[in-house]
């Protein structure tokens, strides 16, 4: 049973400076779960004044899921706050994600994820912090092992991200992070299973493994709303270097380019949804000493949305492509009700496996139902499948 509790607030807005390409939803001819909510229970608020301000739209979504590892099932719930921080003719969407989840045992997860622009684009800060007790099935490098090689791997994760980038031009922006991965109490569920000899990779497969570093980041976005893109195009760049006199085990680096395109397939009604997303991103390690559990992997993109339909971990290397279509369509005038289809395939290199020596593919589709029409946050439930795997899925906000 899903349970919804949405509100909002108010607050005052800044002044009017230079615009940039936003599209601002018009909402009146919209409906979302919150009107539907007031009309079955006859809610009626009372007149409220109008200002200009800054809006702050909280999206709240409780469900029971399954979540990776064999850990059965868990409480899982997901909040996003959206505001302007300033005009919305010249500042894109800012959010918080908090999604915690515990399965009323050891596994548990609290994850703070943030994107947040300041008034006109001038500044964007994005943010991952996380603290989970985080099982999870591994088959080491490439894509040779079968479904039933898996081994269940446990340990504590702690992840701290966080980057600041200025704007150089319109839609450009660069800057520097730093980026912390704390893993510690590793060990396989059965101990008579040595992870170096079962993996053939002698890196971060001890005890502990810990990557310190900093990256230099760019991004192009032409987006207004990150939750649900309308049409426009994302880019980001990010190079990291973990040395050791930051803390690394050992000094590594990465590479990870994603390229995203939203393309308009009904360019007459634009707050109608019609529209075909495209998703590629290339993430490499750059040295032969980088972690284990930091190589690239299948469903460990930044906000772990990708490979829907595939296993999470299913597929690790010291490369991965990755590639992603998805169309969107409106069921009801309303924007209330909608659906999507989507399809996936991804490369992954490994031992005596080149990248692109093997493609492994996952599709399905999905329900959306509009949550918060303020902010165009939609409850997605999907439904993906691949060779000896399937799933279902519930977020707020679409997969990319």
């Amino acid at each position: 049973m899903i349970m919804l509790l949405p509100f909002g607030l108010h607050a005052q807005n800044a002044g009017n400076v230079l615009p940039q390409n936003n599209q601002v939803l018009d909402t009146a001819k919209q409906t979302d779960l919150i009107d539907v909510a007031k009309s079955l229970f006859h809610i009626k608020p009372g007149k409220i004044k109008e200002k200009k301000g800054k809006h702050i739209y909280f999206s709240i979504l409780p469900v029971g899921a399954s979540v990776p590892g064999g850990s059965g099932r868990a409480l899982i719930t997901s909040t996003t706050a959206a505001m302007y921080l300033g005009s919305k003719t010249t500042t894109n969407l800012s959010t918080a994600t908090f999604t915690p989840y515990w399965n009323f045992g050891s596994r548990f997860g609290l994850p703070i994820r943030n994107n947040i622009w300041l008034p006109d684009n001038t500044w964007l800060i994005q943010g991952d912090t996380r603290f989970l007790v985080y099982p999870q099935y591994t088959w080491g490098l490439g894509t040779k092992r079968t479904e039933q090689e898996k081994v269940l791997l446990d340990y504590k994760y702690i992840r701290f991200h966080q980057n600041v980038l200025k704007r150089i031009r319109p839609y450009f922006y660069f800057g520097l992070g730093y980026n912390l991965d704390y893993r510690f109490n590793i060990k396989p569920e059965d101990g008579q299973i040595n992870l170096a000899n079962y993996t053939g990779y002698k890196y971060g497969t001890g005890s502990n493994s810990v990557s310190s570093g900093l990256s230099l980041n760019m991004v192009y976005d032409t987006r207004s709303n990150a939750i649900n893109p309308m049409p426009g195009m994302y880019a980001n760049l990010v190079y990291r270097i973990n040395p050791t006199y930051l803390g690394s085990n050992n000094t590594w680096r990465s590479l990870y380019l994603d390229v995203r395109k939203y393309i308009s397939m009904n360019k007459d009604k634009p707050n109608q949804q019609n529209t075909l997303a495209l998703w590629s991103y290339l993430w490499t390690a750059l040295d032969s000493k980088t972690p284990y559990l930091d190589l690239p992997s299948t469903g460990w993109d930044p906000y772990n949305r990708s490979a829907r339909g595939i296993d999470q971990n299913r597929y690790r290397g010291k490369s991965l492509f990755y590639l992603e279509s998805e169309y969107r369509r409106d069921i009801t005038s309303n924007g209330l009700v909608g659906f999507v289809v989507f399809a996936n395939v991804n490369s992954v290199s490994g031992e005596a496996q080149g990248l692109f020596s093997t493609w492994k593919p996952a599709a399905g589709t999905g329900l959306r139902l509009k949550f918060n029409k303020g902010s165009n946050t939609n409850i997605g439930i999907d439904y993906g499948m691949s060779k000896g795997y399937k799933s279902f899925s519930f977020n707020l906000g679409e997969a990319f």
